[in-house]
């Protein structure tokens, strides 16, 4: 029997091809033109196949499946879909030197800023950027692409510019465009040139990796995210950084939705909103709660601080691994 995960609600993360295409591929292994048509429409779309064969099919957050649902909706004969959010591997992405220390809030800290100053140095012998690890150090990894808009944070120099001329906010940018993305590629050029115009408070790490990852994850202050809703399906790195004492700050979409509880264990900015001038709307969310809440905060409610940081561990680690993520898959999709 076939269980079926769809994901990223794009164009780019739906394939289709024509059925001359697949036929040139012998992709049609002794069904009929008419069959595959019935399986996968015309052009062949693999979400569609993937829908049809299966007996159920999840997205992979709870707006995910919200989403999928209105998205496929037109299409006859699918399975049934459910949401099974995602989770990751806690042995992986979790620093051994936190979990020796959950519950203890001043170890915590102790143990992040540790985390942090390696962050810099692991920043500085690659780039040679001098990063203050006193100061708050944004992390923002994960594929360049237009729908995650990795650059809106720049979109109004006058407002963020004075910040990272004092070095207030450093920003560690990490990820790679698909080779045939040319948009993607362009918003890797962008960030490049403003980590020249600010070289020691914008950081971009070429040659993304698991390695570059871990450092990242462990070593930022927040990890910021900003696709266009609801074009995330859920994203995993926020809970890696919040496994190990990060805080978020992202817009509602993906995991988050689920995860944030605003101001306890990070931030949201934005109410959800999807229509015309959604970039702009996000754009001045960010900044009011980047500015006025995040920095302030920041700088000078140090205590407060630490105690998101233990919420951000506490209501993330059981809730968001991937032991909990495979133990769902199993009672509800493979073992039924």
């Amino acid at each position: 029997e076939i269980v079926f995960t769809t994901h990223t609600p794009v164009k780019e993360g739906n394939e289709s091809h024509s059925l001359d295409s697949l036929k040139k591929m012998s992709a049609f292994n002794t069904l009929t033109r008419k069959q595959m048509k019935e399986i996968g429409d015309s052009p062949f779309s693999m979400t569609v196949a993937g829908l049809r064969l299966s007996r159920v099919s999840n997205g992979v957050a709870k707006l995910h499946g919200q989403t999928s649902r209105e998205m496929w909706k037109n299409v006859a004969g699918k399975s049934p879909i459910i949401s099974i959010t995602n989770g990751v591997h806690r042995g992986t992405w979790v620093d051994d030197r936190i979990v020796e220390n959950m519950g203890d809030t001043e170890a915590i800290y102790k143990t992040h800023q540790t985390m942090k100053k390696e962050l810099v140095d692991f920043i500085k012998k690659r780039n040679g950027a001098k990063l203050d690890p006193d100061k708050l150090i944004i992390g923002f990894a994960r594929r360049a692409t237009a729908y995650k808009r990795p650059n809106l944070i720049f979109k109004k120099s006058d407002l963020i510019d004075p910040y990272l001329e004092s070095g207030d906010v450093q920003i560690v940018f990490s990820g790679k465009a698909h080779p045939t993305d040319d948009n993607g590629k362009e918003i890797v050029a962008k960030l490049v040139k403003k980590a020249k115009e600010f070289p020691n408070s914008v950081v971009f790490l070429e040659d993304y990796n698991m390695e570059i990852a871990r450092y990242m994850t462990r070593g930022v202050d927040i990890w910021l995210n900003n696709p266009r809703k609801p074009l995330e399906a859920s994203g995993t790195s926020g809970m890696k950084a919040a496994m190990n004492g990060g805080l978020n700050l992202s817009i509602l979409d993906g995991w988050w939705v689920e995860g944030c509880e605003h101001g306890i264990n990070g931030w949201q900015f934005g109410d959800g909103y999807v229509g015309e001038g959604q970039d702009e709307s996000d754009l001045y969310a960010l900044y009011r709660v980047l500015l006025n809440e995040v920095v302030p905060t920041f700088y000078g409610n140090k205590d407060r601080w630490k105690d998101m940081m233990m919420e951000s561990i506490a209501t993330t680690y059981e809730r968001f691994s991937a032991k909990r993520m495979l133990e769902r898959y199993y009672a509800e999709m493979y073992n039924k």
